[in-house]
């Protein structure tokens, strides 16, 4: 294993690239890796985070303590997880994606590159509680998105590119626009994603 594990509990096969860190940062818990993980060169997972089997990185991914990851999830170059939050498995996180504390985000889901989510309702104006938006099961998050704190994304619902989502999508509906509205899902986006 390579200097930069440190308070780490890894499987087999795992690979750290020099110039990443697992570990950082000092906890109660250390990292746990599971079999085969790969964390590339820029990235930072910090102490206290579990993470599955089939974990892979871009790089400069951060993950930061308190977040528990399932198995075969990809989390894009330049991917901020900012904690206390939680991912299913066969997750795709593209690169650049925002993941705020809070936030809980299910299996089989599709989060697209540069989307961003949000968990702070007033940022700065006002002391309220934090909350991330939660993805549900088999939903797909199209490039530059934005989702507003607290939103839930229903089971297998799409949201568009660029669309700006302030309240709840149902469960295999598409949100589209700015903010964004709620419409039938079109037929060629019926179905499962097909996440490996």
């Amino acid at each position: 294993m390579s200097e930069a594990l440190r308070e780490v509990v890894s499987g087999e096969g795992c690979t750290v690239d020099a110039g990443a860190t697992v570990g950082y940062g000092e906890f109660d818990n250390p990292t746990r890796l599971g079999d085969g993980a790969t964390i590339r060169a820029g990235s930072i997972v910090y102490g206290d985070v579990t993470i599955g089997d089939g974990f892979a990185t871009g790089h400069d991914v951060l993950v930061r303590e308190g977040t528990t990851i399932g198995d075969d999830v990809l989390v894009g170059t330049k991917t901020v997880i900012d904690g206390q939050t939680t991912i299913g498995s066969h997750v795709s996180l593209q690169t650049n994606v925002y993941v705020p504390t809070e936030t809980t985000i299910g299996s089989n889901v599709f989060v697209g590159p540069g989307a961003v989510l949000t968990n702070d309702e007033y940022p700065i104006r006002t002391d309220t509680e934090l909350e991330g938006p939660t993805i549900e099961d088999g939903a797909s998050i199209g490039a530059n998105a934005t989702l507003l704190p607290g939103v839930t994304i229903g089971e297998n619902a799409f949201v568009a590119a660029g669309a700006v989502v302030t309240t709840d999508v149902p469960a295999r509906s598409l949100a589209v626009g700015a903010p964004a509205t709620v419409q039938s899902l079109p037929d060629p986006l019926e179905g499962e994603n097909q996440i490996a």
